[in-house]
């Protein structure tokens, strides 16, 4: 796999997104067969891994910790503060306090068993503490080696130039996919003003852009999207299975899948950008990888984005109560 560049850091164009090795998609958990698929990621040349201690909460960075305790100098490793905790309603208590910076990193050490992290997310921007508080104690990590670059993840145009004011800001995290692109229109190309690389996080729309789910019925009991993820219910369900038709029709041209072509179509938005689909499986991560080597010209691209128009997609993101803690 060739790599990219998120300002300093050099990592594979490709990442790996780890919370559905823990969480939110269901109790089908195999802690073996994810932690076999970390280690085939970095066999096929992906170094940056994704995790969180919102996912689970804490078991996703227990999991990673222990996937790498023999091959750390391998990886770059990113996991995320700020999500305190989610009650039943899907709404987050998000902090972004000094003290709460400082002891959320001291746990998420202990968890993944290292001595630093590559990446620190602020996973949610808590907007009762200015940003500067928050990035202050962050920058604070990394002088103590605790830390070794800064992110955000879903902050507003203006707290990532108030934050890269503080201290260099190395990776900005959204969603983005051909069915999630309101980034477009402000956040890269702020994030390209400022320098800062873009990680693109659920770039196959959390699993629908493959095909793979015609039904809320293919979906577990538990799995979030069925009760957070409105793009996943009723009539959306069903108006959004023509953005997949529409992408069967493009991949068939190219004998790949329709994942493959929303993946690559990710994959070139930028040598700045590096998506992390997430998957626990190694059959779908080696499916990902592929799709990373697709070469597409601009004509191609361009019949890619017109089989799905950024305005077709129906339903919100999130739930009413998850988009309140999006700063935007």
């Amino acid at each position: 796999m060739k790599t990219r560049s998120l300002g300093p850091i050099e990592v594979g164009s490709q990442g790996l997104g780890c919370m559905g090795m823990s969480a939110f998609y269901g109790a089908d958990r195999d802690d073996a067969e994810s932690i076999a698929t970390i280690h085939r990621a970095l066999e096929l040349g992906v170094t940056m891994l994704d995790t969180s201690d919102a996912y689970g909460p804490h078991t996703n960075e227990e999991l990673v910790g222990r996937a790498i305790a023999d091959r750390r100098d391998r990886v770059v490793l990113a996991t995320k503060f700020g999500i305190a905790e989610r009650d039943a309603d899907g709404h987050a208590r998000i902090r972004g306090d000094a003290d709460y910076v400082r002891s959320a990193a001291e746990d998420s050490l202990k968890r993944l068993g290292v001595d630093h992290v590559d990446l620190y997310y602020q996973h949610r921007v808590d907007r009762t503490v200015p940003i500067e508080e928050t990035v202050g104690a962050m920058a604070e990590l990394v002088e103590q080696g605790k830390v070794r670059h800064l992110g955000l993840s879903e902050a507003s145009a203006d707290n990532i130039r108030r934050a890269h004011a503080v201290h260099p800001i190395t990776a900005v995290q959204f969603e983005w996919s051909l069915w999630s692109r309101e980034i477009e229109v402000e956040i890269v190309p702020t994030a390209r003003e400022l320098g800062i690389g873009v990680v693109a996080y659920s770039p196959l729309g959390r699993g629908f852009l493959t095909g793979s789910i015609r039904s809320t019925d293919d979906l577990a009991p538990t799995d979030f999207r069925r009760i957070a993820q409105p793009r996943f219910t009723g009539e959306n369900l069903e108006r959004n299975q023509a953005i997949v038709e529409s992408l069967r029709a493009v991949a068939a041209q190219h004998d790949v899948t329709p994942g493959q072509i929303a993946l690559a179509w990710v994959q070139h938005r930028g040598s700045d950008v590096v998506p992390i689909p997430g998957t626990k499986r190694r059959k779908y991560l080696e499916e990902n990888v592929a799709a990373a080597l697709l070469e597409l010209t601009p004509e191609q691209l361009a019949t890619i984005e017109a089989a799905v128009p950024a305005d077709a997609v129906a339903g919100e993101r999130y739930s009413e109560g998850s988009m309140k803690s999006i700063d935007r």
